[in-house]
């Protein structure tokens, strides 16, 4: 029998998944969390085989819970159902060692398949996700990730040519570079581009 706790902000969507998942022989739903603050309380105070984590909760989000249970390496295998296919996030969650990343529009079967299979030691990663997200690594250089993160807080090509010891003329071509490399609009566009794929942080 695995034990699981369940974290997800929406109420009707975790009673459901509890209720779904309870009715399978070998798992028990040992606690429900409405925000990932209440999920590291239950995971530290019930000890789960695993825990089942929503990205985007109050408090902590999914992955804050997963790294702090990497950090304090407690013994519990960690699964992120998300609706989001975001390149940062998926990144961000194989950095803290989450043995399942999947797509809520899978059915719970497919749920409590993957379950077996990660607590069996396994890894289980949706094949949407797979293909078109591991492979999406960071194009940019450091100093072009560096420049990014001048740019985000809101220094001009002059300051940020002052601040890197570095001409205008040698900023814009990066900038030039950085917009080519995103296929950004412009430099607000290359911004927002980058953070939302957790390049520059």
């Amino acid at each position: 029998m695995m034990k699981v706790v369940l974290a997800e902000d929406q109420g009707m969507l975790r009673g459901a998944l509890s209720t779904l998942l309870a009715l399978e022989d070998d798992i028990e739903i040992v606690g429900e969390a409405e925000n990932g603050e209440q999920a590291m309380q239950l995971i530290r105070q019930k000890q789960p085989d695993l825990c089942v984590l929503d990205i985007e909760m109050p408090l902590k989000s999914g992955l804050d819970v997963a790294e702090a249970i990497k950090a304090e390496g407690i013994p519990c295998r960690t699964v992120i159902v998300t609706t989001f296919a975001r390149a940062g996030y998926f990144q961000r969650a194989m950095k803290a060692g989450v043995q399942g990343y999947l797509l809520k529009d899978s059915p719970v079967s497919d749920l409590a398949r993957a379950l077996r299979q990660i607590f069996a030691g396994g890894r289980v990663i949706h094949p949407e996700l797979a293909f078109s997200l591991w492979e999406e690594s960071n194009p940019l250089t450091e100093r072009e990730q560096e420049i990014l993160r001048l740019l985000a807080k809101g220094e001009s090509v002059a300051e940020i040519a002052s601040l890197l010891f570095l001409s205008q003329g040698t900023v814009r071509n990066y900038i030039s570079e950085i917009m080519q490399k995103l296929e950004a609009k412009n430099r607000i566009d290359a911004v927002a581009i980058a953070e939302s794929k957790g390049w520059i942080k």
